[in-house]
């Protein structure tokens, strides 16, 4: 092993029924480096992760692994964590109804006399979250936090454990440009005090400012390995090296074709769904027309994920108030189903707990949210069905054997698509995106883009909430900034950058 080094993995192959996940991977980490594996959506690099960490465990597997000069063979996650190799997945392994100390310190939790010392469970909790730069209250559950925060919670729970070697699967997907920033600032912190990071993302920006090495998958396959010097990498080439093209343009061209106003909402008022006089959305009037795409901006906790949930069949907090109208109709859509019916789509962020059953298959999960258009008499048309979810699954280029295979087989981008996919076949007037292309690599990202542009010249009328500000200035033709559930700003992308949306994302005057 490598003098310097604190990991090989050498010549790992990983084979599930029917597909082949890795093929002859090999990586060399270096002590003391943030590492940044790159990749399209089920290119192998999760699973990659699950060999390391024991998830996938010792015997599942071909090849070796040496880890700080020794062959490691773990039977099981816990195995690797003894050794001090922490993995963050991307679907977050959180227990919603647990506080964030309880969430924190679980199975980890510190003792005295026999009994869980919860004084000094709290008191770390709230210094952990610091060091993660966030103030809130360790006692809150879970299920109150946006993914965002969530996020930041695992991320204090491995910093709870003795890591030396910390794996990041997707860490700032649901961050936006300043919280992405913080924990960047995080990571650089962990570096400094000689903890190795291995980051998976799919935000060639951040990787460029932070990482100092870069392994590309592409099928299974190690493609590049090699250092870099942050902040003078090479994006390009990595694109080249993840989808096996050149990628000209980010964001692909799109004329807009406006017409009249499809979506309107006046004075919204909702309430938090568990701190009673909390408004979360407050007062909020805005308007989409149909051909166009709206973009939501707000830091963290803004109140964009709780606005879109309101109006989809009031499916977040305690409506209090206002009006909502769909093609110049008033809409009482007091539950999801309604909402459906009154052509009213919404793509949730948090894909695990809101968008899929992952028990369900990838056919099942396509058609749930329309399936009276596939009933013959009382019951489901098996080959409609068929039919139907391999219509969109060539049309996402979603990437699975076969669409009866369960949707929890697929990576997390795939799933993604699959999301998206259920929301499209209703073929609905109104399309809430939250976080559309979040743990999506960036050829996949420009698919969907297109998709979204194709929704609009469809006449549907399209907002797209997204923590990455560049992603708003590319697709979208005006913009909403938010603020403390209020709407703070409107402008014309055309109009638009990243300082004055950040300057409206910050101010909590509501909009003139």
């Amino acid at each position: 092993m490598e003098q310097d080094s604190i990991l090989q993995m050498q010549h790992i192959t990983k084979t599930f029924p029917g597909v082949r996940a890795l093929d002859d991977v090999t990586m060399t980490v270096k002590r003391g480096d943030i590492h940044a594996i790159c990749g399209e959506n089920g290119a192998g690099k999760s699973t990659l992760m699950k060999v390391l960490s024991g998830v996938h465990p010792f015997g599942s597997y071909e090849g070796r692994i040496l880890y700080q000069g020794e062959e490691v063979t773990f039977a099981n996650i816990r195995a690797s964590e003894e050794a001090g190799i922490v993995i963050i997945h991307q679907e977050l392994a959180l227990i919603p109804e647990l506080s964030i100390t309880e969430n924190i310190f679980l199975g980890n939790e510190p003792m005295k006399g026999g009994l869980i010392d919860w004084h000094t469970a709290r008191k770390r909790a709230i210094e952990l979250l610091a060091r993660v730069g966030i103030d809130i209250d360790p006692s809150i559950q879970i299920k109150n936090l946006g993914v965002g925060q969530q996020q930041l919670v695992e991320i204090s729970k491995a910093l709870s454990k003795d890591v030396k070697l910390l794996i990041l699967d997707e860490p700032t997907s649901a961050l936006n440009e300043s919280d992405s920033e913080n924990l960047l600032e995080i990571l650089r912190g962990l570096q400094a005090r000689g903890i190795t990071c291995i980051m998976i993302s799919h935000k060639l920006a951040e990787i460029a400012k932070i990482a100092d090495a870069i392994t590309v998958i592409r099928d299974g396959k190690t493609v590049e390995s090699y250092p870099v010097v942050a902040g003078q990498v090479d994006e390009d080439r990595i694109i080249r090296a993840m989808v096996g093209r050149s990628l000209d343009q980010r964001y692909p061209e799109h004329t807009s074709n406006i017409g009249e106003v499809v979506l309107e909402v006046h004075d919204w008022r909702v309430e938090h769904p568990a701190i009673p006089g909390r408004l979360v959305c407050k007062d909020e009037s805005f308007y989409v027309r149909a051909g166009e795409i709206v973009g939501f901006a707000g830091l963290m906790g803004a109140g964009r994920t709780e606005l879109a949930r309101s109006l989809f069949g009031h499916s977040y907090g305690i409506f209090q108030s206002g009006r909502l109208s769909i093609g110049g109709k008033d809409v009482k859509a007091q539950n999801v189903e309604a909402a459906i019916q009154a052509g009213l789509s919404y793509l949730p962020e948090d894909r695990k707990v809101l968008g899929l059953n992952l028990l369900d298959t990838v056919k099942r999960t396509i058609v749930s949210a329309n399936e009276k258009a596939i009933l013959r008499g009382p019951l489901l048309d098996s080959a409609k069905e068929v039919q139907v979810a391999e219509q969109y699954r060539k049309l996402l280029n979603i990437k699975t054997p076969d669409v009866g295979v369960g949707v929890n087989t697929l990576s997390g981008g795939n799933q993604q698509k699959v999301v998206l996919a259920k929301w499209m076949y209703p073929d609905p007037q109104v399309l809430l995106l939250d976080e559309p292309t979040r743990g999506i690599d960036v050829g996949a990202k420009y698919e969907i883009y297109k998709l979204i542009q194709q929704l609009a010249d469809e006449g549907k009328a399209v907002v797209v909430i997204s923590s990455e500000l560049p992603e708003l200035l590319g697709i979208t033709d005006r913009i909403y900034t938010i603020c403390e559930g209020r709407i703070t700003g409107e402008m014309a992308t055309k109009d638009a950058d990243q300082e004055t949306l950040m300057r409206l994302m910050t101010t909590t005057e509501a909009m003139a």
